[in-house]
């Protein structure tokens, strides 16, 4: 699933062909259209296809920003409403000037949601999975868990909220893995990159918050930082179908320590998994304490 890094990619390559212009035409899939029909919420969320589509038809793209791994189109049409995406498990958005140009298949065939930009360009979103989501709403708070989301993990903010968050009554016996995954302790921070931060600190991730001093809190605060910050810049991870808007994969994978290793390249001892917050979780039973 795309993470923090993987959303800031797309949101970066996004918002400069697309803020400005109009949305002159949508279009949903057939296979979208029987969902809903069928009384299924496949990606686009209490709303009706028809509906969806007026709703955005004729809006203008006022800003496009990045809420933790949600990606938020203020559009402008009487009104400034917002249409709220999240990629799922395998959501893509391409800009094209032909839904042919799309280059891989897989992608291709997926097409759900298609935004005939005034450029006469197309903004297109792609889900092999169907898991992602769109969601039109007046307001961030008209879908109340986007409000129960932490800071953005680059504001001064954050850390004084995890480190609260991670010594309260509710989460300190929790495995710090699944306080790290948990987007309403750190926002955007998912398998991957928790993963990867408890690796460099050597923490065992069922080792409970209560178990590990604040000191050592704040400096894995500091590297999951480090990391997100490092894989904005490596373009993200692609470990199956991430892409960012033009069909390129990320580089974030060739620098991984832990994630998807058999064999620890620090010690050599061999990888084990345990499933931690729903997850399976990757760790060296050696360096990892």
């Amino acid at each position: 699933m795309p993470e923090l890094p993987e959303v800031e990619g797309v949101v970066r390559q996004i918002r400069p062909v697309s803020i400005g212009k109009r949305i002159t035409a949508v279009t949903v899939s057939t296979v979208i259209r029987l969902s809903k029909e069928n009384g299924k919420e496949a990606i686009i969320k209490r709303m009706e296809a028809d509906r969806f589509i007026h709703s955005l038809t004729g809006a203008q793209i006022i800003q496009v920003e990045r809420r933790s791994k949600y990606i938020y189109f203020t559009l402008r049409k009487d009104n400034e409403f917002l249409l709220v995406n999240h990629l799922g498990m395998s959501g893509a958005w391409f800009y094209v000037d032909r839904l042919e140009s799309i280059a891989e298949d897989k992608f291709r065939r997926h097409v759900h949601v298609t935004l005939t930009l005034s450029d006469g360009n197309f903004l297109v979103f792609s889900d092999i999975r169907r898991f992602g989501e769109m969601r039109v709403l007046q307001q961030e708070g008209d879908f109340p868990p986007l409000l129960l989301m932490a800071p953005e993990p680059f504001e001064k903010k954050a850390l004084a909220h995890f480190l609260a968050m991670a010594e309260s009554q509710k989460y300190k016996n929790k495995a710090i893995k699944e306080i790290i995954m948990d987007g309403q302790i750190i926002s955007g921070c998912g398998n991957i990159y928790a993963t990867e931060a408890l690796f460099k600190m050597k923490i065992h991730p069922k080792r409970s918050a209560s178990r590990i001093s604040q000191k050592r809190k704040i400096e894995l605060f500091e590297v999951i930082v480090a990391i997100l910050l490092e894989s904005i810049e490596a373009g993200g991870s692609t470990i199956s179908d991430y892409r960012n808007v033009n069909g390129e994969s990320g580089s974030m994978q060739n620098r991984f320590g832990m994630y998807g290793k058999k064999q620890c390249e620090v010690c050599g001892a061999m990888t084990k998994t345990l499933k931690i917050g729903g997850r399976a979780s990757v760790y060296c039973p050696s360096c990892q304490k």
